[in-house]
């Protein structure tokens, strides 16, 4: 079954420039050229909340692994770190000297990458939001910064037409990938974090094995392409392009599987949800549209390396090998060891954890607020001191 449209959600004033799924696919985040993020609800009839506190243009957006924090990163220089409820409060830092790009959580949720046009890349910790080292060997402005899924590694991409690998540990630069023809706008890890996929103003999508440092796919499009996802299986990637079309590609074909039209001008974003069964797009038509994966459950035990050739549709796989080394799906022998009693057990633990992670984000969001409110408080008390000072001095000359 192909693809499908679900929904689509108006409510942004100007083009949309980012969208993530919450964990639970229970909300989506937007962010926008009007200077606004919106949290929308996957359930029918809910209200969706638009949240202001950005002077400038809301470029990237991305949900915390736990789903009870949202980045967002603005034109105005800043990160907020927002609790997507009806109240949405948020801290702010000033994380650049320029437009910030992108903003992306780790998955354990303790640290936050971003990317500016001041052309460098900064780590943060998401507790107080403390600074921990910048990666500065880009020379133009950089589009976008990912976490490996382990986060050992950093990869950006920048309009020097680079990809940069980076090690977090000694925050070296372990190889730059050059083959790009124009700036590269998205960047990011394959689930199995052993390969990267980017896009382009040059039209294309390029794998590489970060392992090998080896181009393994190249797909040649027909427009620049603004932002790129992979499904969590690993076998499929979504790209959203400014002919207005989504592409889906199949990696273990190389090939191209769908073009999809729905978005009225230029389609900007596009994201996988955490399970694959949707992906949400955005545009500059101001839309907001979700679509039903429909992909056969069964993803193939492993991805096989294979040879390639061309595909339909001006796309074209090179002959390579693609080959990242995962286990999508466990075998029913490995399953069978496991009993149903020790797996509900696992699945409990699990879900309390995360909901443990979670309440501690909350927490820690809530007193970074206060510290914020505390130091305004104490800095109208100084001013307000000053005033009383001047007012004395006066009266007394």
């Amino acid at each position: 079954e192909d693809p499908s449209l679900e929904r689509h959600f108006k409510g942004h004033r100007d083009a949309v420039t980012s969208v993530d799924f919450s964990r639970a696919k229970k909300q989506l985040v937007s962010g926008s050229m009007d200077s606004s993020l919106m949290i929308w609800s996957m359930k029918p009839q809910m209200r969706a909340y638009r949240f202001v506190g950005h002077k400038d243009a809301v470029m990237c957006v991305h949900f915390s692994p736990s789903g009870h924090l949202v980045a967002s990163g603005s034109r105005d220089k800043t990160v907020r770190l927002w609790i997507p409820s009806i109240k949405g409060e948020s801290t702010v830092f000033k994380a650049h000297t320029a437009t910030v790009r992108s903003v992306h959580f780790s998955s354990d949720g303790q640290s936050l990458v971003t990317a500016s046009d001041d052309k460098t890349v900064k780590v943060w910790t998401v507790h107080r939001q403390k600074f921990l080292f910048s990666l500065s060997q880009h020379i133009n402005w950089v589009r976008c910064a990912r976490f490996s899924p382990d986060g050992r590694l950093i990869v950006s991409s920048s309009d020097d037409k680079t990809i940069k690998l980076w090690d977090k540990t000694s925050r070296e630069c372990i190889h730059s990938f050059c083959e790009h023809g124009g700036f590269v706008n998205h960047v990011d890890f394959h689930p199995s974090g052993n390969c990267i996929a980017a896009g382009g103003t040059d039209s294309t999508v390029k794998l590489w094995d970060v392992r090998m440092n080896r181009l393994l796919q190249h797909y040649q499009g027909n427009s620049v392409v603004n932002s790129l996802s992979f499904h969590p299986s690993g076998n499929y990637l979504v790209t959203a392009s400014s002919d207005s079309t989504l592409k889906i590609l199949d990696l273990l074909e190389g090939r191209l599987l769908y073009t999809l039209h729905g978005h009225q001008g230029p389609a900007t974003c596009v994201a996988f949800s955490r399970d694959g069964d949707f992906f949400v797009s955005g545009g500059s038509d101001e839309q907001v549209m979700v679509w039903k994966t429909n992909f056969d459950t069964d993803y193939g035990d492993v991805v096989k390396p294979q040879k390639y050739g061309s595909s339909v549709d001006g796309t074209h796989g090179t002959g390579s090998e693609m080959d990242c080394g995962i286990h999508h799906k466990k075998t029913q022998t490995q399953d069978s060891d496991r009993t149903h009693e020790q797996q509900e057990e696992e699945t409990s633990l699990a879900n309390t954890l995360e909901h443990i992670l979670g309440q501690l984000d909350v927490l820690t969001q809530t007193v970074s607020i206060l510290e914020q409110r505390l130091t305004l408080t104490e800095d109208k008390l100084k001013e307000c001191l000053e005033n009383q000072q001047k007012i004395i001095q006066n009266k007394t000359n």
